[in-house]
């Protein structure tokens, strides 16, 4: 493990020495020239010399040295991914500011601008979603779906995808799934359903939610960055898009999903466990059940507040101009919105019910928020960092393939979602340069659904939750790493809701 710090240390060290020194010699090889070509005095060479050292190294890219510059410090992100994800936790998010210090100091390039309004919102949401969780109301919500499922298990392999789906659209973050889960592993399995089944898919529906949530960072992510491009984004559009699309993908993948494997009780490794008896005990104990807990008052009083908050943005989606003051002419942008009524309606929950403060920092919703912050903080400048200084490099890389197939778009975006592990964070990244390039604003919607695409190496929290959850053994990590349980469903989800997305967008979107 040493040997590997000490190799990738001497990358980040060396790569901008060789960067810069191939850029120098490129310089003296041009200003030679012309002094050969134009008999130059060397008091006008060192005019020239003088001049050309005075410009920056990411204004002065050139044909010659971009690709060179550009794959190095797509290297260098990639690199910074890798230790990410391989740490865990804020790690990603630390290790981009590390990224974006090593860029600056090093390669010499400017700053890119952190997405703090995409940051704001996660805070914002983040903050109210914990409210719930801190008067027990998010456990309403959770108590409601489970109810629904055990009163209908033969139905589970829809239900769960469904349950979790719209829990993450209401709440706008797909962390709110780990309560399910076990949920899910008893009600299969008592029914001798093989678990995989609803377990993988309904992790997946968690997070294809995302972008079907009316206060979810990704659709305020693309809010976001078309308004800084000078583009207005009505919430409604994106919704009309992605919520029957996502909702589409996920029963595809659910219909998938219900032949998927071997049945339980002929699953060989199933029927091997089941031979030992602490296995067998582990395997069948009952799990707790909470179907029979009452909800508080403060609980009820708490959700409804929440409903009533997303029934107020979406009504200033619908009317803004008649709801919202203008600000030199221009209606306040919605990432405004979305971050003073999600903090509105968390501090009326906490001055109409009994909830304790302190009790909603010591959430699981706000820890794991937090994490979201953070990541997308240091991760989402570097990346920024990267493209803004290789901009003109990487228009003329992929201009005329999208130009002419813009919907290959949606393919880069899975790409790089792949590794970033946010959908939020995918859109701020690629949006820029989908705006960039003059893509159709109906195309980059209908592009949306393809920013998830985390669950192809299987290491985002919800699906290692569905695996430890499922004590069969049958959701898992397949041997050759990408042969787990959650690519199929995945595949299938995403393609489809990105197919019927880019399909609906022609007709939704103005």
């Amino acid at each position: 493990m040493k040997n590997i710090y000490i190799i990738l240390l001497t990358f980040i060290l060396l790569t901008p020495i060789i960067v810069n020194s191939h850029i120098l010699s490129l310089n003296v090889l041009v200003t030679t020239n012309e002094l050969n070509q134009k008999n130059l005095s060397l008091s006008d060479f060192n005019e020239i010399k003088s001049k050309k050292t005075r410009q920056e190294t990411s204004n002065s890219t050139n044909k010659n040295n971009a690709p060179v510059k550009f794959i190095t410090q797509l290297g260098l992100l990639l690199i910074i991914i890798y230790f990410g994800i391989k740490k865990g936790g804020v790690s990603l998010g630390l290790l981009g500011g590390l990224g974006v210090a090593i860029l600056v100091l090093l390669f010499r390039d400017s700053p890119g601008f952190p997405p703090i309004d995409v940051m704001l919102i996660i805070l914002a949401v983040v903050t109210a979603s914990s409210t719930l969780e801190a008067t027990g109301a998010l456990g309403m919500l959770v108590n409601f779906a489970e109810r629904i499922l055990r009163k209908n298990p033969k139905y589970i392999v829809y239900l769960a995808p469904l349950s979790t789906f719209l829990l993450t659209m209401l709440v706008g973050t797909g962390h709110a799934v780990y309560p399910l889960l076990p949920v899910i592993y008893d009600v299969s399995f008592k029914q001798k359903i093989r678990p995989e089944r609803p377990m993988a898919v309904a992790s997946i529906a968690s997070q294809m939610g995302i972008t079907a949530s009316p206060i979810a960072a990704a659709t305020a992510a693309m809010i976001g960055v078309a308004y800084k491009a000078g583009i207005t984004i009505n919430l409604i559009d994106i919704l009309l898009v992605t919520a029957p699309s996502c909702f589409i993908g996920v029963m595809l993948a659910a219909t998938w999903s219900l032949n998927r494997g071997k049945d339980l009780y002929k699953d060989p490794m199933f029927l091997k466990k089941m031979e030992d008896p602490d296995m067998k005990a582990y395997i069948v104990g009952d799990l707790e059940r909470s179907v029979n807990i009452k909800p508080s008052k403060d609980a009820k009083i708490s959700l409804s507040l929440f409903f009533i908050g997303i029934l107020f943005i979406i009504l200033i989606a619908l009317f803004p101009d008649l709801i919202l003051p203008k600000n030199n002419g221009k209606t306040i942008p919605m990432t405004s919105v979305l971050q003073f009524t999600m903090l509105g309606v968390g501090a009326l929950i906490v001055l109409i019910t009994r909830v304790k403060a302190k009790s909603i920092s010591d959430t699981k919703v706000f820890n794991a928020g937090m994490i979201a912050v953070i990541m997308i903080f240091g991760i989402a400048w570097m990346s920024e960092t990267v493209i803004k200084n290789n901009e003109t490099y990487l228009l003329s890389l992929i201009s005329n393939m999208v130009k002419e197939r813009p919907w290959t778009f949606a393919i880069a975006m899975f790409c790089v979602s792949m590794f970033l592990k946010s959908q939020a964070a995918t859109l701020l990244v690629m949006m820029p340069i989908g705006f960039m390039l003059d893509i159709p604003v109906s195309i980059l919607i209908g592009c949306i659904p393809a920013s998830y695409a985390y669950f192809f190496f299987a290491f985002y929290p919800s699906d290692l939750a569905a695996i430890n959850f499922d004590r069969t053994g049958t959701t898992h990590i397949g041997k050759y790493i990408l042969n787990h349980s959650f690519m199929i469903p995945g595949l299938i989800g995403v393609i489809s809701a990105t197919a019927i997305a880019l399909f609906l967008s022609n007709y939704v979107v103005n």
